[in-house]
C-alpha cells in the first residue's frame, strides 16, 4: 500500500499541494483525476520522490521513502513522467533495457534480456525494437517508454498521463494492458488521467483532486456521479450507466 500523510508542497509563498492524505490500495488500478492545476502530477512526483516534499510523509509498504535507498526504492516502484525525452540516440531495445538498471547496474544478464523481450512483446514493439526513437511516431515513442517502465518489473507502477500522444485505439489498448498488469501480475498501478471515461471504465479506485487538495475518493460508483463531477470540473456533467459501466457526457 502507498500511504501519504499531510503531504504538502510549496513554491515560495504559493502552496500547490495542501496536506493531502491518501491510502492507495495494493493490487489495484487507481486513477487520479481532476482539472488542470489540481495537483495530480505534483502528488505523483512527491510519492515517487522525483520532487522533494515541503512537509508530510510518504510510505510504501510501511517504509518511509525519504529514508529508503534509491536503488532499493527503484526495485519497488517505477514512474513514467509526462516529459519523456532522451538526448541520446537510442534504439527502442536500448531504451527498454534502461528499465533493468536497478537490477543489472548496466550489465545485462540473461534474465534481464528475457525481461526486455517480454516488455517489448507486451507492448507489441518487437518489430520496432531496432528502430531509433527519433524515427518513431509520438505514440510509438510513448509505448516504448511505457515498456521501459514495465521492464523495471516493480510491484508499484506510476504513470503521469500515459495516454498522451496515443490515438483512441492505442489508448484503449494501453488501459487494457494496465488492467491486465493488475489482474494477471498483481501490480499496483497508479495513473493520472484526464479522460474520466477511461477512469470510470478501468479503475478500481479513483482519487479526485481540486485546487491542490483531495476532493473525494472511492470506487467509480462513488466518484463518477453527476453532482461530484459537475462540482469538480465546474461544468455540467451527466453520468450514464451502460452494461454496468459509467460514462460521462459534458455540456
Amino acid at each position: 500500500m502507498i500511504e501519504t500523510d499531510k503531504l504538502r508542497k510549496t513554491h515560495g509563498t504559493t502552496t500547490v499541494l495542501h496536506d493531502v492524505s491518501l491510502r492507495i490500495p495494493q493490487g489495484r488500478l487507481t486513477a487520479i483525476i481532476g482539472p488542470n492545476g489540481a495537483g495530480k502530477s505534483t502528488a505523483l512526483s512527491l510519492i515517487s520522490r522525483l520532487m522533494p516534499m515541503t512537509s508530510g510523509q510518504v510510505r510504501i509498504e510501511g517504509q518511509d521513502i525519504t529514508t529508503t535507498a534509491s536503488d532499493a526504492l527503484a526495485r519497488v516502484m517505477a514512474i513514467l513522467r509526462q516529459d519523456n525525452q532522451s538526448a541520446l540516440r537510442l534504439t527502442v531495445r536500448d531504451l527498454v533495457a534502461f528499465g533493468r538498471f536497478p537490477h543489472s547496474k548496466g550489465r545485462l544478464t540473461e534474465e534481464d534480456r528475457l525481461q526486455v523481450d517480454a516488455a517489448l512483446n507486451y507492448l507489441h514493439l518487437q518489430p520496432l525494437s531496432e528502430r531509433f526513437l527519433d524515427e518513431l511516431s509520438g505514440g510509438q515513442r510513448q509505448r516504448a517508454y511505457i515498456a521501459m517502465v514495465l521492464c523495471q518489473n516493480t510491484r508499484y507502477i506510476l504513470f503521469d498521463e500515459p495516454l498522451n500522444n496515443l490515438d483512441m485505439a492505442h489508448a484503449v489498448g494501453m488501459m487494457k494492458l494496465l488492467r491486465q498488469a493488475v489482474q494477471d501480475a498483481g501490480k499496483t498501478v497508479v495513473v493520472v488521467l484526464h479522460d474520466i471515461n477511461f477512469a470510470a471504465s478501468y479503475a478500481d479506485h479513483i482519487i479526485a483532486m481540486k485546487a491542490g487538495a483531495l476532493y473525494c475518493e472511492g470506487p467509480p460508483e462513488v466518484v463518477v456521479r453527476d453532482e461530484v463531477l459537475s462540482d469538480l470540473y465546474e461544468i455540467p456533467v451527466q453520468v450514464h450507466e451502460i452494461g454496468g459501466r459509467r460514462f460521462c457526457d459534458y455540456f
